[in-house]
């Protein structure tokens, strides 16, 4: 497995990381033991980071990750690297009721990560959104002392902007920051990307094939609690725009003779061996062709080919719902 430093403070994680979010949440019914028997074929290949949420399924998919932890191997077991986004808010019925990333909240959630996880400390916590009624100061120096305490290891964002992360490093190290970044999501190379490299951040990139628009796989089923049935990509006169992007990369991607998701996560890694990219695999057959990916080495006429196929901007549609987008601090 090749790897990869999270910046100039993080540790060295696998090439390709496993996001773990659909197991529980989000993207309609998930298979329990498929979904451990995914978990424990990442870390058989040698994948080491793990991305979750403590409310992804509500605790579901932490509770998940501790399982298939407590039944793999011994040394796949202590090879796995935990990143945790916290203070998103959640009611019964599942809906979003906005963030919570003040000092004694950090404390709270990481608390109960670490019990529903089964471990002593979580390698990289980072908060999900900025609350718009606390400093990112504040909600840094709270993780900060989490780490002086040993119950936190590195200090992670997640879809922030420039002046955020300037803010935030200068209260403690960052060690990655983790935002949506794919051929068709490539908000960050508008600053973003630049800011993080001047003050050696890393990139934990998730969403690299799009939710699936952009695997080669994508069929019309979404049901109504699948994410992409409200999604502005997914729906009608944006869809058939995005998915004939996708064909002309199929070209690219079959004169190379690769999969259609292959290449799209191999160009996510080429931008910089500063980006792990973090695949949303569910089931081993879609982990074994994502971890295909790191044999795929794109040259510059297949850069430029890409590039003409799917150039920058030529999504159709926003990549969240506008009330969604309007908590992005990455989008301001």
């Amino acid at each position: 497995m090749q790897k990869r430093q999270l910046g100039n403070s993080g540790p060295t994680v696998s090439a390709l990381g496993l996001g773990c979010m659909g197991m529980s949440d989000l993207y309609g019914p998930s298979d329990r033991g498929e979904s451990i028997a995914t978990i424990h074929a990442a870390l058989e290949a040698g994948i080491t980071l793990l991305d979750t949420g403590d409310f992804y399924g509500m605790g579901h998919n932490e509770m998940l990750i501790g399982e298939a932890l407590r039944s793999a191997a011994g040394s796949q077991r202590d090879q796995a690297l935990i990143s945790v986004k916290f203070g998103a808010l959640r009611d019964p019925a599942g809906g979003w009721a906005g963030y919570d990333t003040r000092p004694q909240a950090v404390k709270n959630f990481l608390t109960y990560s670490l019990r529903r996880l089964g471990v002593d400390h979580i390698d990289i916590y980072r908060p999900s959104r900025i609350d718009p009624d606390v400093p990112v100061e504040d909600t840094i120096g709270a993780i900060a002392d989490m780490v002086k305490a040993g119950y936190v290891r590195h200090i992670g964002l997640s879809e922030v902007g420039a002046d955020t992360i300037r803010r935030a490093a200068a209260v403690h190290p960052i060690s990655d920051l983790q935002i949506e970044y794919s051929l068709i999501s490539r908000g960050i190379e508008n600053g973003i990307l630049q800011t993080c490299r001047d003050l050696g951040i890393g990139i934990t990139a998730y969403g690299v094939l799009s939710r699936g628009l952009i695997s080669g796989h994508w069929q019309a089923n979404a049901q109504s609690n699948d994410f992409r049935a409200h999604s502005p990509r997914f729906q009608a006169g944006n869809v058939d725009r995005n998915l004939a992007l996708v064909e002309a990369l199929r070209k690219i991607a079959a004169a190379k003779g690769v999969s259609v998701a292959q290449i799209a996560i191999a160009w996510v890694a080429a931008q910089g061996q500063d980006i792990v990219p973090l695949v949303g695999a569910r089931r081993r057959n879609r982990l074994a062709e994502a971890l295909g990916s790191l044999d795929v080495s794109l040259t510059r006429d297949d850069l430029a080919a890409i590039e003409t196929a799917v150039p920058k901007g030529a999504a159709a549609g926003e990549r969240y719902a506008p009330e969604q987008m309007a908590s992005l601090d990455s989008e301001r």
